[in-house]
């Protein structure tokens, strides 16, 4: 599938595909049955550990799509010459569980609190009749055991999951995939973080005209304020990062000239196979200052 070369941003790329075109790549490999493939949801906060812990940059660097979530990375795409169409990981849940209704997607919910992917799952079901999930796991407040995550992995391979919706909280959900990457026989794996809690009605989701605008993390912030604010000082680090960079560099100057990396496909769905993988087993640092998750 012909894709369209990222946007690249202090090393970091951002997909510049359509909603559509994306929708359209997850089709294909389901389509194909081809495993180890995912998706990098890709706000400011994920940029910034990109740059400094290196699994975490891996992630972004090789998913098949690293979608823009937020106003601050469309911001930084600005001083970089890149303009750039958001695509965040609660609406990505939706298209493709609406998309998927015909071809008979099959959706696992992996993360959450208790009952939250059980909520999630009723919820998406009413709103999107026909929807099939084909199962949920909420993963204790510890590592699993060997044990326990082989029995999850022969869970979430035994139901068929075309797509495994992984909500455990930023940068540690893209290390439980990487980790599980060629275990999951899955077609598609994607870390949507708090999608989980706002599809169950756990957590409020922004009004429509506050998501419009680019002011979602507004909202987020009168919810949650000490949750929200060192994690938004890390965002505000990089998008000042990117800002004079770009600005110093005259990348701002240099529009629609996005073009891949060095050695990296232009935005098509390539097969994947086990050399190409991320090292799963390769513990990555979890910043001290994010909120303890669920863990897998």
């Amino acid at each position: 599938m012909p894709g369209n070369p990222p946007a690249h941003i202090l090393s970091l790329p951002i997909s510049t595909e359509s909603h559509e075109q994306v929708l359209a790549g997850m089709a294909d490999v389901i389509a194909r049955r081809e495993p180890g493939h995912y998706i990098s949801i890709t706000n400011t906060e994920s940029m910034y550990h990109g740059l400094r812990i290196a699994q975490h940059g891996k992630h972004i660097r090789e998913a098949d799509f690293s979608l823009c979530d937020g106003v601050g990375v469309i911001a930084a795409g600005w001083f970089w010459g890149h303009r750039i169409e958001r695509f965040n990981g609660p609406v990505l849940q939706l298209k493709a569980s609406d998309a998927g209704r015909a071809p008979g997607w099959r959706h696992f919910f992996y993360g959450g609190k208790e009952g939250v992917a059980e909520e999630m799952a009723r919820r998406l079901k009413a709103q999107f009749p026909g929807l099939l999930v084909c199962g949920t796991y909420c993963p204790p407040f510890r590592d699993l055991t060997p044990a326990e995550d082989e029995t999850v992995v022969r869970q979430i391979n035994d139901s068929g999951a075309d797509i495994v919706w992984v909500g455990l909280g930023l940068v540690k959900q893209e290390r439980w995939i990487q980790e599980h990457l060629h275990r999951v026989k899955a077609p598609w794996m994607v870390g949507v973080g708090a999608a989980f809690d706002y599809h169950a009605g756990a957590i409020p989701w922004a009004p429509p005209v506050l998501r419009a605008l680019g002011l979602e993390w507004v909202f987020r912030l009168i919810l949650q304020p000490k949750l929200r604010a060192k994690r938004y000082w890390w965002s505000l680090v990089y998008v000042l990062q990117a800002a004079a960079t770009g600005l110093f560099t005259l990348r701002f100057l240099r529009r629609g000239q996005a073009a891949p990396a060095p050695g990296q496909a232009a935005g098509s769905v390539a097969p994947r196979t086990a050399s190409n993988a991320l090292p799963g087993a390769v513990p990555s640092a979890v910043p001290e200052d994010l909120p303890a998750g669920r863990r897998g």
